[in-house]
């Protein structure tokens, strides 16, 4: 799947419905941030069962913030996902987060496209150092991907993660923008 398959929007409102309901799905709340510890899916900057109902002045703070850069992903002309930049500007660091919704378009090549776009908007127009990613250990696909564009591991979070019972390790992995080449991004068929 070629960058140009995908596109990354501006989140509407019936976008974060869909995220809402995608999210009620225990693979794919699992896939995203997986669940907190009492059991509600984990979602950064916003819960998507609230920001349907956000006022005008709420939804600009959380969806134009300067800190996170949350794009909604766009395939085949229709809403498939979310891609999630949360910036720390002071450090130059980006925390990268991908959800592909759409369980039918799994490893089609979609994700691995909003990925790279994302991570050439970050080192190339929001200047970053360095972008990381948090995945839980059980993720091997995602692990896969993330080394795929160049991550690579950097720490380990211990039983950080709650799923299905027990306690798993979080993989902490990065990209530095002097180890990014932006040929990874447009060779990333089916991951």
């Amino acid at each position: 799947m070629s960058l140009e398959s995908v596109e990354l929007r501006t989140v509407s409102k019936e976008d974060v419905l869909r995220i809402q309901q995608w999210l009620q799905d225990d693979e794919i709340a699992e896939s995203w941030f997986g669940r907190y510890s009492y059991g509600d899916s984990a979602h950064l900057a916003y819960n998507p069962s609230k920001a349907a109902s956000f006022s005008e002045n709420k939804w600009k703070e959380i969806f134009e913030d300067s800190d996170h850069k949350i794009f909604s992903i766009y395939a085949l002309g229709e809403h498939v996902g979310e891609v999630h930049l949360a910036i720390e500007e002071a450090l130059g660091d980006g925390q990268l987060s991908v959800l592909l919704g759409r369980k039918d378009l799994w490893h089609k090549g979609f994700g691995s496209a909003a990925t790279g776009k994302v991570i050439e908007m970050g080192f190339n127009e929001f200047g970053l150092f360095r972008i990381w990613v948090d995945v839980p250990e059980y993720n091997e696909k995602a692990i896969s991907l993330f080394r795929h564009f160049g991550f690579v591991h950097e720490g380990t979070l211990r039983q950080s993660r709650p799923h299905d019972g027990a306690r798993f390790d979080s993989v902490v992995m990065g990209i530095l923008k002097s180890e990014y080449t932006s040929e990874l991004t447009s060779d990333s068929d089916n991951i």
